[in-house]
């Protein structure tokens, strides 16, 4: 039995969203197309609501649906939206789909007919840990090496080589190097994104023509595969030279059937991701071995740091598709990826501390630039770690964020080790609060006075001993005149006599001022 739900999970959200599914929905039994009043509905169909234009007609085929126990209603925006629609639904008791606007029927039509076919057949392929539709991949990037006569490659978002065909012996050492690595090496990958590749893939072009370069890699002829607006990957055709417009038109226009085999492939990456993020996560927090790890999350053996990133304004990243937008941003749309997962609405992402693709510093500039939601988000990153060591990185990055959180870093994106007079203070704070340090002595008299007078007593005394000997420093801090500076302390030893010529004195003053600052 097919549930509405695994389909559309199996789909995935570029494509669908379930607007309202009843507790008790039907299994998916067939997938129609279907207009209000028209015959031939059934228990268990997926409706396609091809031809509905208006409010009305839709909620008729609803209505219609929902008495030949259909599992479900597909309708694209706007009218999967209206409340009428979602009313309707819910009366009914039958599952509303949302499908993404630019979202071709007949495509979806035999996409969902391909999920109904595997899923079930699948489950047996996914728990021993293959991939099915592998094989159709490789088939099908003979098929389109064909149309541009031509070898190709088909890559994923993270440069990663999913298919590639045949004739791979006519080719360069560059694509030699990636078919025998299954991605483009990080010296290649770095100079095609030096010529700008992977931003014209970001932006919607058909075809990117990169011309042969002086090391000897060969032309390349490249399309990106789309689905509903998202960038699921791209195919990389090996040429001698410009493609005539016909077979560039040619080789552009299998991107689509492309997409629906990388959209199905999606579904068992999906299952692979939820294990590697659960891993990583158990790393993280230091419950398993870092060798288990390094194999299974494709880690390399040298010093990573843990990134902690959080949305601005007290958002959290709540769902898959804002992280992924996230890490295509911060890894500039394609290319390597730092390892990730979310916990508590935080990203986590670890990531080599070295120089290149996807390290720290290339990273931290990404970051930097990155602006989502309302604002701008922050981020802190732990110290260079071994990976026997995540987990210290781990805490270090959180108590990093936690000072920008607190306003008491400037930034958004510091690291750990840069902050080193922060952590200090900070640390020293926390623990003389803990030892109730601010309740000795005659501080608590100086705080009483200020919040019954409304003067600044504590502040004027804590710039003083931070500026030694500096009065006009101390005044510039407080944004007053030097005169007024010398006033205040003259008025708060008439207060509290204080004895400031005693360094012991002065010491113990400014950590309690420090703890009270700091904590």
């Amino acid at each position: 039995m097919v549930s509405v739900r695994a389909v559309v999970n199996r789909v995935g959200p570029t494509l669908l969203h379930a607007v309202h599914l009843p507790a008790d929905c039907p299994a998916v039994t067939d997938v129609v197309i279907a207009e209000p009043g028209a015959a031939g509905l059934g228990a268990g169909d997926l409706v396609l609501a091809v031809a509905v234009a208006d409010v009305a007609g839709a909620t008729e085929l609803i209505r219609d649906s929902a008495e030949h126990d259909a599992a479900a209603v597909l309708l694209k925006p706007p009218l999967a939206g209206k409340p009428a629609i979602r009313r309707a639904a819910k009366r009914a008791d039958i599952g509303l789909i949302e499908v993404h606007a630019a979202t071709s029927w007949a495509q979806l039509v035999w996409l969902l007919r391909t999920v109904l076919d595997a899923i079930a057949d699948e489950s047996d392929t996914l728990e021993n840990g293959d991939d099915a539709g592998a094989s159709d991949l490789f088939r099908l990037a003979d098929a389109v090496a064909s149309v541009v006569d031509a070898p190709v490659t088909i890559e994923d978002t993270n440069s990663r080589v999913l298919a590639y065909s045949a004739r791979q012996d006519v080719t360069d050492p560059a694509r030699v190097a990636t078919i025998m690595g299954r991605r483009i090496p990080d010296d290649v990958l770095a100079r095609f994104r030096s010529r700008g590749v992977f931003r014209e893939l970001t932006r919607g072009r058909q075809t990117i023509f990169v011309p042969g370069q002086r090391d000897g890699t060969l032309p390349r002829l490249i399309v990106p595969i789309r689905m509903g607006g998202e960038l699921l990957g791209s195919m990389w055709a090996v040429v001698p030279g410009p493609v005539p417009d016909e077979r560039a038109a040619a080789f552009a226009d299998t991107a689509p059937v492309v997409a629906l085999h990388l959209l199905r492939r999606r579904a068992h990456a999906d299952v692979q991701r939820r294990a590697s993020a659960e891993l990583l996560r158990a790393l993280l927090r230091g419950e398993v071995s870092p060798r288990k790890a390094v194999a299974e999350l494709d880690l390399t053996d040298e010093p990573h740091r843990v990134v902690v990133v959080e949305t601005p304004g007290g958002e959290t990243l709540d769902g898959e598709g804002l992280r992924l937008a996230l890490l295509e941003r911060i890894s500039q749309g394609i290319g390597r990826r730092p390892v990730a997962t979310e916990e508590a609405g935080l990203l986590y992402a670890v990531v080599p501390d070295g120089e290149g693709p996807g390290t720290w510093p290339e990273i931290r500039s990404a970051l930097a630039e990155t602006p989502t939601g309302k604002g701008q988000l922050r981020a802190a990153a732990g110290g260079a770690r071994d990976l026997t060591d995540l987990s210290r990185s781990r805490a270090e990055a959180e108590e990093t964020l936690g000072l920008l959180r607190a306003g008491v870093l400037a930034g958004r994106v510091v690291c750990f080790d840069d902050v080193w007079t922060a952590l200090v203070l900070h640390r020293a704070a926390t623990a003389a609060n803990g030892a109730h340090v601010t309740e000795l002595g005659p501080l608590g008299t100086i705080r009483a006075y200020d919040t019954a007078n409304g003067t600044g007593y504590v502040a004027t005394l804590y710039e003083w001993l931070r500026h030694p000997g500096d009065p006009r420093t101390a005044a510039t801090a407080l944004r007053i005149h030097p005169n007024t500076l010398r006033y205040r302390m003259r008025k708060l030893l008439e207060l509290v006599p204080l004895d400031l010529d005693d360094p012991d004195v002065r010491l113990a003053l400014l950590a309690q001022l420090t703890a009270l600052r700091w904590a």
